[in-house]
């Protein structure tokens, strides 16, 4: 999500969700800051942890937290990106605005932050509980706010401006810049873009052929089909979004797309089509609640964080990819007082816990995924960054 100036309150409002060129500058490598590691560090990737994204303005951390057996996290560290943080133009209660601001990827052990503030993009080498390798790349837009990644290749959606996506190769050494893989989304943005005038965020298709983003204001869900080398098509299929709004992108099982839909708290279930068209698999579905904005999966169920009105839905799929609400009315767990501002969510890979980020209390709750989609609370971490000035936003879970 996205970034600065002056507030609305969390909105009622159907359009709010609460939801180039070249680039320039070579990579910057710098020593990590640790506040605290309080867990041996592994040396075999991400083993149980938890990373969420602080996104201040005075300077970007990730926040470390080892996970037990019974989900309940331990502080583990905290780790300067050695980049800035962002606020997007009257954002409610989410800073960034987007989903996938913060990612894991296995296959390099590497995770990846965007710097909405400095331009840039942060990885870090995973060893366990403990980040180590850190390197700064130029994000080749304005307002870096969503990452995707597929096989060795990234990509990073850019919400200021015109709005755009760069591509980068994924090294043992961090990201490198894919010449000629910069793409315009043709938005009229300023450098810190309006919450709800920018994309919301970028996603590979599981079979890695096809970029998508989806686009606010706009309406729409773009599709670049990605060529042999990398690269984007030079002109995204745009298509006309089902419901208002749309925000966050997930797959089920069977590689169909959903996507979460903030105006009237939606999701609607498309088919990829080989070039780039959308075909509608089931219609808008409504939860009840407000302002629907991030969707992860676990199995065969799906998870949404209302950040209108502070809860989330639980969603599952039958055997033909049927969607439906798993409560009549919409909520997985009641909120609580230390629940406020729902916005971000994350799945561990097991996909027996998922983590909760609430943005106005500062928390993350984690809960217990039962084998009905039912959710148990197992522990509330606090402390973390509130939003006000800008806020936390980003959370991986593995």
């Amino acid at each position: 999500m996205s970034r600065h100036t002056r507030r609305r309150s969390p909105m009622k409002v159907r359009l709010g969700v609460a939801g180039a060129g070249i680039l320039g500058a070579a990579a910057v490598v710098g020593a990590v800051t640790i506040a605290s590691a309080n867990e041996p560090a592994h040396r075999n990737g991400a083993d149980h942890a938890v990373f969420v994204q602080g996104n201040e303005l005075a300077g970007n951390t990730v926040h470390v937290f080892a996970r037990g057996d019974d989900g309940v996290l331990s502080a583990a560290g905290t780790y300067a990106t050695g980049g800035k943080g962002g606020d997007q133009v009257d954002a409610p209660t989410d800073s960034l605005a987007s989903q996938g601001s913060l990612v894991y990827d296995d296959r390099s052990q590497r995770l990846l932050a965007v710097n909405a503030g400095s331009g840039t993009v942060t990885s870090f080498r995973v060893r366990g509980s403990e980040l180590t390798d850190r390197q700064v790349v130029r994000s080749g837009g304005d307002f870096p706010s969503s990452i995707a990644v597929s096989g060795d290749l990234a990509y990073v959606m850019n919400a200021g401006g015109s709005g755009s996506v760069q591509g980068f190769r994924v090294t043992a050494g961090g990201l490198k810049p894919l010449g000629g893989s910069y793409r315009s989304l043709g938005l009229h943005n300023k450098k810190v873009p309006l919450f709800s005038s920018s994309p919301g965020q970028v996603a590979f298709t599981p079979d890695g052929r096809d970029l998508v983003v989806t686009t606010k204001s706009a309406n729409t869900v773009e599709v670049f089909p990605i060529g042999r080398d990398g690269r984007p098509a030079p002109r995204a299929v745009v298509n006309k979004s089902a419901g208002g709004v749309p925000f966050a992108i997930t797959f089920d099982k069977s590689g169909r797309m959903l996507v979460a839909e903030a105006e009237k708290s939606t999701v609607t279930t498309y088919a990829v089509r080989r070039d780039g068209t959308l075909k509608v698999l089931q219609k808008p579905l409504p939860n009840g609640q407000e302002t629907l904005c991030w969707l992860e999966r676990a199995g065969d169920f799906f998870f949404g964080g209302n950040t209108g009105n502070s809860t989330v839905t639980g969603y599952r799929t039958d055997r033909h990819g049927k969607l439906a609400l798993t409560d009549r009315v919409g909520i997985a767990t009641p909120p609580s007082g230390k629940s406020q501002g729902v916005i971000d969510l994350a799945v561990t890979r097991d996909e027996r816990f998922l983590y909760v980020q609430n943005a106005t209390s500062g928390t993350v709750d984690g809960f217990r995924v039962g084998r009905n989609g039912s959710l148990t609370k197992v522990t509330t971490l606090t402390g973390l960054p509130p939003f006000a000035e800008s806020g936390m936003e980003g959370i991986v879970a593995v």
